[in-house]
């Protein structure tokens, strides 16, 4: 076997230490040398392409719109058959437009590849007999690396050593229970699911810890084949779908005016190969080329302000969704709380202070070597005088269905008999046991001691201490234990927790209200500590509805009473999905964030699926949106930021319909009573750059305060009427400057298109000013840029006649006087402009 030729071979046949002959490797790690021959072999362990071939593919994307190729092909076909210089110009046109988008969407890649960097996931690797923490994408075949739970598989590797390891494998089996991995060695045949020395990329570490050694990485593993035959690509977000529905609007507007002008023109008996150019340009005149480089610029610059707000995001187009979130759904540990979980103390049955119950309960957060948490470092924090003569036996992992985490211990000083120490939920932690010791050390049956200890229970539940229970039993010289062995045990007492509200959570909460988003709290604890820490809060009149209760529901049941409800407690990780789900169903933008191993299920639900920097690798991983705080105050100031960012690809939309559709009318109705073109393809294609330039400085716009206030959605409807109303306002004053060309100044061919030219420009870059906000223009001051690049473009085609390369572009000096009388055109536009969008918003708003 030559792993440097054949990566996937049936690596879980061998030992493992042959294994690390095989790759050149020690338990010492590689060496910086045989990395550096590695990665050059092996490439990075990404699934993504190189930098060189996105570049390539990112400009040749710009070519995607199959108007654009037709007229590439139509100028390449003018210059072989008449007018060289003409097609010259228009190729040019086009080519600098796509270099134009090329540059924009590249720049704003590189914006969020800096970005993604702040929230790298890394693995622990040992190199050069050095453990050190590594971005996963520089691990190479042969490293050793070290996991843990919440650890995400970085590559396909085979066991080295481990202890009570468990891996989901879902991504792979589809099976939802954590499979066990252990060090032996597999026959050849046996298959993926089986293969119990082996991990793969793309699953993660449940419970335990492991030593494994890097077999395969990148697009070699498992999950590399699977990405390439079934795509990466996630499910289209909403913006995304009215996208391509706006885009199949434009193409239909596009095709049918196509048609109609090429057949006018024809008929007309004009050139065959220049109305062909003509309409051809229009089609692309009429289409906005480059919204998805405004788009991305938008997305981008909105991440990067987002950033600064400690909001990182990782799917771009993840932040339409979170800017039109109506419903967050989160635990309320560490957002409503503080998340620094404090011993309140524990108790016997009978609710008195107990020493035994704090020893035993030190004994298994202490000893356990599965997934640290919060409630563990508490109890790991209380000090106990000799605590450390004992020692950890055998154990079974905690796991989201038991809720229970079960260590068998021996006291090395006396070498007694072993004992098993169970601590979890009081209620799965009822269930395996049958007797209860009381304060005096009697052991009684749990049936005597039931009443008491639901009463105590839930005595420390409506006072907010979130409460575990401790049961135990004498093994003997038994030293291996399984879950089977969970049974018969003795009930020893709570360990009461608090975890304290955040300053100031409901002026916070508050705010969210303002913005139009509903909190839902699903939370794992019971009911009553739910309603105390929301009565400490200020939230009233509370609607809660327990995991319990949700079981017993009908789906139609359950989809009427879901949006009346404000806390799902005592929910399982899957009831988290279900509730998610159904509030999707019911229309909702819903939100979800989580850290933990069992909330990466819901983050993927959820419409924008967000996590904190501080979570579990799978749940970063697999969350669109990672915030630097775990806050809700940094989740408000990405919910605005997120309108923002949509608000101003809007006006882009809403700015190059209205101007392109009045345009193609204008040009519709031109062509039929002038013997000549309008204008010319190549002055079409100038029109569409110039009053694209300043659109690139759009990202940098102020957003009115109401387009904040509230989710903003994807309204076709509202566009198609919004492009008629303010296309056929524009085409209105087109034909005004058509009039004041033809009967003022008696404008020939070539005074008509300069005319019409400048006029186009000037009005269709000025109105960008008054049609971005729904104010006036004068209250709604626009960022500097926007207005910069404006004011430049609406002059400088002012002068555009008189340069020196006008003639080739098909422009001629104007008499004087046509400037004034613009002037007034443009003035007059604007104001109409203002009047027209008043009326348009005032019945939009009496119709709502």
């Amino acid at each position: 076997m030559d792993d440097e030729k054949n990566p996937k071979f049936p690596f879980w046949t061998l030992e493992w230490k042959d294994a690390l002959k095989e790759n050149n490797s020690s338990l010492k790690g590689l060496t910086s040398e045989q990395v550096s021959q590695k990665r050059e072999k092996f490439g990075l362990n990404s699934l993504k392409e190189s930098k060189h071939q996105s570049k390539l593919f990112l400009y040749l994307n710009q070519f995607k719109n199959p108007i654009t190729l037709i007229l590439l092909f139509a100028a390449i076909l003018s210059y072989f058959l008449q007018d060289s210089s003409n097609a010259i110009i228009i190729i040019a046109i086009i080519l600098f437009s796509t270099f134009l988008g090329f540059w924009q969407e590249k720049s704003a890649g590189d914006a969020v590849l800096k970005l993604l960097n702040l929230i790298q996931i890394t693995a622990t690797v040992l190199r050069d007999s050095k453990k050190i923490e590594l971005p996963v994408e520089e691990i190479v075949p042969g490293d050793i690396i070290f996991l843990s739970a919440g650890n995400i598989i970085p590559a396909d590797c085979l066991l080295v050593k481990e202890n009570e390891l468990f891996i989901d494998e879902s991504t792979f089996t589809g099976e939802t229970f954590p499979v066990e991995k252990r060090v032996t060695v597999m026959s050849k045949d046996t298959p993926l699911s089986k293969r119990k020395n082996s991990l793969f990329m793309g699953s993660h570490v449940v419970s335990g810890t492991c030593t494994a050694l890097v077999i395969v990485t990148g697009k070699d593993t498992q999950f590399g084949d699977i990405s390439s035959k079934l795509g990466t690509s996630s499910p289209p977000t909403d913006f995304e779908i009215g996208t391509k529905k706006f885009g199949e609007l434009l193409i239909q507007i596009t095709f049918i005016m196509v048609v109609f002008l090429f057949a006018v023109n024809t008929f007309l008996q004009k050139p065959v190969l220049e109305s062909l150019l003509f309409t051809l340009a229009i089609a692309v005149g009429l289409t906005p080329q480059l919204l998805p480089a405004i788009i991305s610029v938008n997305l981008s610059q909105g991440a990067k302000r987002m950033a600064e707000k400690r909001v990182i995001v990782k799917r771009l187009n993840s932040i339409e969704n979170f800017g039109n979130m109506e419903i967050l759904c989160s635990d309320k540990t560490g957002t409503l709380t503080k998340g620094k979980i404090k011993i309140k103390n524990t108790y016997d049955y009978l609710g008195n202070e107990s020493k035994d119950v704090l020893l035993m309960a030190k004994m298994n957060s202490t000893l356990q070597q599965g997934f640290r948490n919060p409630i563990d470092d508490a109890i790991n924090a209380m000090k106990i005088e000799g605590f450390g003569e004992y020692e950890r036996i055998s154990e079974i992992p905690y796991d989201f269905i038991r809720k229970r985490l079960t260590l068998l211990i021996n006291d090395r000083k006396t070498k007694s008999s072993n004992q098993a120490i169970t601590k979890g939920a009081v209620s799965q932690i009822i269930k395996i046991c049958n007797r209860a010791i009381d304060k005096d050390g009697k052991i009684i049956t749990i049936e005597k001691a039931r009443d008491q200890i639901n009463r105590f229970y839930e005595k420390l539940s409506s006072e907010g201490y979130r409460t575990l229970a401790i049961a135990y039993k004498d093994f003997g010289n038994i030293s291996k234990i399984s879950k089977d062995d969970e049974k018969d045990m003795i009930f020893a007492g709570f360990i009461a927790l608090f975890d304290p509200p955040k300053k100031n959570i409901a002026e916070t909460i508050a705010k969210l209200q303002k913005l139009k988003v509903e909190l839902k709290i699903i939370t794992g604890d019971n009911a009553l500590i739910a309603k105390n820490i929301s009565n400490q809060i200020g939230i009233k009149d509370i609607n809660v509805v327990t995991g319990d209760e949700i079981k017993t529901m009908s789906d139609t049941a359950f989809s009427r009473k879901v949006i009346d409800v404000d806390i799902f407690a005592e929910v399982e990780p899957n009831q988290k999905e279900h509730i998610i789900s159904t509030l999707k169903k019911a229309g909702k933008v819903v939100g979800y964030i989580g850290d933990g191993i069992n909330d990466v299920s819901s983050i993927h639900e959820s419409d924008v699926g967000l996590s904190v920097n501080t979570a579990v690798d799978v749940a970063k991983e697999s969350a669109d949106i990672v915030l630097l705080d775990n806050s809700l105050d940094v989740l408000i100031e990405g919910v605005k930021e997120g309108r923002r960012t949509f608000a101003n690809t809007q006006k882009y939309i809403f700015m190059a319909t209205s101007a392109n559709f009045g345009n193609m009318f204008s040009m519709a109705g031109a062509s039929m009573f002038l013997s000549f073109l309008p204008l010319l393809p190549k002055q079409i294609l100038l029109t569409n750059l110039l009053t694209d330039i300043p659109s690139m400085a759009i990202s940098s716009d102020n957003v009115d305060s109401e387009m904040i206030q509230r989710p903003l959605g994807w309204n076709l409807k509202f566009i198609k009427r919004f492009m008629i109303m303010f296309g056929v306002l524009s085409s209105v004053f087109d034909y005004i400057t058509f009039g004041v060309l033809l009967f003022l100044f008696h404008a020939v061919e070539v005074e008509f298109q300069t005319g019409w030219f400048i006029e186009s420009v000037m009005s269709a870059t000025l109105i960008v000013l008054v049609i971005r906000t729904r104010n006036t223009f004068i209250k709604s001051k626009p960022s500097k840029y926007l207005l910069i690049g404006s004011i430049i473009v609406a002059l400088s085609v002012t002068i555009f006649p008189f340069m020196p390369f006008a003639s080739l572009l098909g422009f001629a000096p104007l008499p004087l006087i046509f400037y004034p009388i613009l002037i007034i055109i443009v003035i007059l536009y604007i104001v109409s402009a203002e009047l027209t969008k008043k009326l348009f918003y005032k019945h939009l708003r009496s119709s709502m």
